[in-house]
């Protein structure tokens, strides 16, 4: 592979991009418009810089890959690419759509990916021009941080796709993840449950906000509470997570907690917005309740 097409210029489109272009590959960058594409460049500019700054890579470094990405604008521009991979939204009309339109300038032993972190591959798979090339590409953000990758076979991925992804993983020096196409795969379907389940205890008024995550960082050693990581998410992906485990599996353990759906309703989607569990207003966050 040389060059790699990515549909989404956010914090994950942007991440796969940054990645991809200091493993040395050629990056198309999109978004709705070409603004957005160039805006998440300059994003990844100031990401490079701050590696920069901090001398885990240097000058020349940050010009080289800075130069292998070109924002472009409509999926014409991915005629020549030889991995696309899809970073839009958590809403599978929205991604099928995606498929459908860059599918008709694919070329024919291209390969289509999903950055999705829960919606289920082989139907997907449908919307894409050849389910055999189509997979998903699970990353963790932030990409340029988070040494994992899940890949996902849909039923009707080919070994080759299979075996020419893992490579591209492998040459961005992330460990890889098979899972089977199940909703949520892995990570996810061990991780919101964990979350939905923190909100849960926290809309019944077993614990506070501090409590809940203090009791998860120490008394099971993880980084952040589930709150706090809910927030770093952002909350509307979480419902979506949730939902898409729920609703696909028909478990009623999967069931979205009450005052998950009511934070999103009012807009508290974490970080992104300022305010979730946590109110980012001030220089430290505060819980909100």
């Amino acid at each position: 592979m040389k060059t790699i097409g990515v549909i989404g210029a956010g914090q994950m489109g942007a991440g796969i991009t940054q990645v991809s272009a200091q493993a040395g590959y050629a990056v198309l960058l999109s978004d709705v418009d070409l603004a957005r594409a160039e805006a998440g460049k300059a994003g990844i500019a100031k990401s490079l810089q701050r590696l920069v700054d901090r001398e885990k890579i240097d000058e020349a470094a940050r010009d080289a890959a800075l130069a292998r990405i070109t924002p472009v604008q409509g999926s014409a521009s991915f005629a020549d690419a030889d991995l696309v991979i899809e970073a839009a939204t958590e809403k599978e009309e929205i991604k099928r759509a995606i498929f459908a339109d860059v599918g008709k300038v694919l070329r024919a032993d291209a390969i289509l990916a999903s950055n999705t972190s829960s919606i289920p591959i082989t139907r997907m798979a449908q919307a894409s021009p050849d389910p055999a090339r189509f997979i998903g590409i699970h990353f963790f953000n932030p990409v340029p941080v988070m040494g994992l990758i899940e890949v996902i076979p849909g039923l009707a991925t080919s070994k080759a796709t299979v075996e020419k992804v893992s490579a591209f993983c492998d040459s961005l020096k992330k460990e890889i993840v098979y899972a089977e196409d199940e909703p949520g795969f892995v990570v996810n379907r061990i991780l919101l449950p964990m979350i939905n389940e923190a909100v849960f205890v926290l809309g019944q008024g077993t614990a506070n906000i501090q409590d809940i995550d203090k009791g998860c960082r120490i008394g099971l050693n993880h980084p952040m509470g589930p709150l706090e990581l809910a927030d770093f998410v952002g909350l509307d992906t979480c419902l979506d997570i949730v939902k898409v485990l729920y609703n696909t599996t028909g478990d009623s353990k999967y069931r979205p907690a009450p005052l998950l759906v009511k934070y999103v309703e009012a807009g508290w989607l974490g970080r992104k917005t300022g305010r979730g569990f946590y109110d980012y207003a001030g220089p430290v966050p505060v819980p909100t309740r």
